[in-house]
């Protein structure tokens, strides 16, 4: 997969030479998919609140494989990328969020209508009528400033730099896993995948009362698991034996679930926290075994945002290790192409 920058016209003028809109229109820069290539747009408008809304300046933002799989045609999403974020509140649409100005935040990127039935279930995430940051229907954090509604901003404590808070939403992820999950005994589990996501679930997964190893193909990846004091093993020396009671597919690729099915023990659990564009290998995926062995499968996506905070205040878990590169916002084209073509790398950050 390749991303093709286009050269951007001149900010203040049209091709035939008119001004079209004030320059403090073109002052704000943003990283945008239209459905065929990324590219750096130079006259992002600036975003309006509306009375619910806060508009954000981003302090850090994180590249995500979601964001290259939006690049393969994941979720037909067309717009400004990223909801990887830590910013900060500069304007709110309404007087009485006024407080919130100037705080340094974090936040849920689902945003929902709070009246639909999975709304008023309690089941948020699945709104029917949700947009999602940067994967769809709204623009995402990948830009000088964009909006999200005030109820979906979690404060950051001063105790928790930047370079941790962009990592809340992986974070908040990883932890969804606890919730879904009903542990009983001390269960073996592998964490399968050894990107960014795989070891901050490695990380958390080992905070339970299970035998926990995280399997991937990267030697130098895997070597960060010896800080934490969690096992480590290179897929080809693993047995795919049908012996794990619960294996975290974190692997972004198609052939994930079918490594998961030869490694999860009959009854046992398959979690999938892997989002990818539609491929072959996924048509020919047999999935009978799940029925044969009777395997539970379950979806894992978004977690929460506090308990992810909270978890980075107290030190739980080391996101540090993980950051690979940092580029300008301007450079996001040459971050995308280097995070797409490059395994070794494990995360990397785009400033403003």
């Amino acid at each position: 997969m390749f991303f093709i920058q286009i050269r951007p016209r001149r900010a203040d003028k049209l091709a035939g030479g008119s001004f079209t809109r004030s320059i403090r229109e073109f002052d704000l820069q943003a990283l945008l998919y239209d459905g065929r290539a990324v590219r750096l747009d130079p006259r992002y408008a600036e975003p309006k609140p509306l009375p619910d809304e806060a508009i954000i300046r981003p302090l850090k933002m994180g590249l995500c494989a979601t964001d290259l799989e939006i690049c393969r045609g994941y979720m037909n999403f067309k717009g400004v990328l990223g909801h990887e974020f830590v910013g900060v509140v500069e304007s709110v649409g309404d007087k009485q969020h006024k407080k919130l100005i100037g705080q340094r935040v974090v936040g849920n990127i689902n945003c929902v209508c709070s009246k639909c039935d999975m709304c008023q279930r309690g089941l948020r995430e699945h709104c029917r009528q949700r947009t999602v940051l940067g994967i769809a229907g709204r623009d995402g954090c990948f830009a000088q400033q964009f909006s999200l509604p005030v109820v979906n901003l979690t404060a950051v404590p001063s105790s928790v730099d930047d370079d941790q808070a962009v990592f809340v939403e992986p974070l908040a992820a990883a932890y969804q896993i606890l919730r879904q999950l009903r542990i009983e005994g001390r269960p073996y589990i592998t964490v399968l995948g050894d990107g960014r996501l795989g070891l901050l679930c490695a990380q958390v997964m080992s905070q339970l009362n299970a035998t926990v190893r995280l399997v991937g193909k990267h030697p130098q990846k895997l070597a960060l698991c010896e800080k934490w004091g969690v096992k480590h093993r290179l897929l080809s020396d693993v047995g795919l034996r049908a012996d794990q009671d619960i294996v975290v597919d974190c692997t972004g690729s198609p052939t994930g679930l079918q490594t998961a099915m030869s490694m999860v023990r009959p009854r046992g659990t398959i979690v999938l926290k892997t989002t990818i564009a539609p491929s072959p290998a996924m048509a020919n995926l047999d999935l009978s075994p799940l029925v044969v062995h009777e395997i539970q499968v379950i979806g894992s996506r978004c977690g929460p945002i506090p308990e992810a905070v909270n978890a980075l205040a107290s030190g739980k878990i080391d996101v540090l290790s993980l950051i690979s590169r940092r580029y300008k916002l301007a450079d996001g084209v040459e971050a995308l192409n280097r995070t797409q073509n490059d395994r070794q790398l494990i995360k990397v950050l785009l400033e403003p």
